[in-house]
């Protein structure tokens, strides 16, 4: 069988999408010399590209669609980007308030977060079982929502954690996302994951608080917790790309990042 030979335009269009998944972001204006053709040219075929669902436009350039069809294991996870982790984690906790009811649900950043809440008066109510044996003050009450325990993501899911969270009204929740894309919001490979931090957001009052690394930008998954705009806060690394960055801001989302590092 003869293989199809590819038009200009068509070799240029794959080229962008590989300039993209390894770079996770590139500017029009980077696309255009790279590969030696006119800005319009390059806006063409990112509209094109983004109306075959396979990139995402941004302010000035585009960023990759990356598929997460399947969850990677929490065991794994916590090893990835773990001083990012970490310092996101500490601003997380910094925006927990005296006399906060806070949501947190599972995930290997938010696992990090428990042992950097310091006020008084505080009620954390997680799925996450990574806060077992890291809450030393006696004027945190934490409450961890059990029922079937999942290793793959070390927290709880299921009808027993849902009954738990339905008893509490929260004023803030702090959450932890596996994909998050403007045009697609917060998505999980995870069904159930879904039902447990949809359930959190819809039982808070005040500021709902996203928390994921700059990895996990860009990456679409199967099931769909929230539009974009049901974040209020989002906290990142220092790595988080530009664009991504003006496009929240232009949505009303509070961006904080972490210091560089080293």
């Amino acid at each position: 069988m003869t293989p199809k030979i590819l038009s200009a335009q068509e070799k240029r269009q794959k080229r962008i999408i590989e300039l993209l998944q390894r770079g996770g972001h590139i500017r029009v204006t980077e696309l255009s010399e790279t590969l030696e053709v006119s800005e319009i040219t390059i806006r063409r075929d990112l509209d094109y590209l983004e109306k075959k669902h396979l990139i995402e436009r941004t302010f000035g350039g585009a960023i990759s669609i990356e598929r997460l069809r399947k969850e990677v294991p929490f065991s794994n996870r916590s090893k990835l980007e773990h001083e990012n982790k970490d310092s996101i984690a500490k601003i997380a906790a910094s925006l927990i308030e005296d006399g906060d009811t806070v949501f947190i649900n599972g995930g290997s950043t938010t696992s990090h977060i428990f042992r950097y809440v310091n006020k008084t008066n505080i009620k954390l109510v997680t799925i996450n079982a990574g806060c077992i044996g890291q809450i030393e003050n006696p004027d945190i009450e934490l409450i961890l929502a059990g029922g079937l325990y999942r290793s793959q993501s070390n927290s709880f899911v299921g009808g027993f954690t849902t009954d738990i969270l339905n008893q509490v009204n929260a004023s803030k929740a702090i959450l932890g996302v596996d994909a998050l894309s403007c045009r697609y919001g917060m998505t999980t490979p995870n069904q159930q994951a879904v039902e447990t931090t949809k359930l959190m957001m819809d039982r808070t009052s005040g500021e709902i608080i996203v928390v994921t690394d700059h990895r996990k930008i860009g990456l679409v998954s199967d099931y769909v917790t929230a539009p974009i705009n049901r974040i209020d806060t989002l906290i990142s690394d220092y790595l988080l790309d530009n664009e991504f960055i003006k496009e929240l801001i232009d949505l009303g989302i509070k961006v904080i990042l972490t210091e560089p590092q080293g």
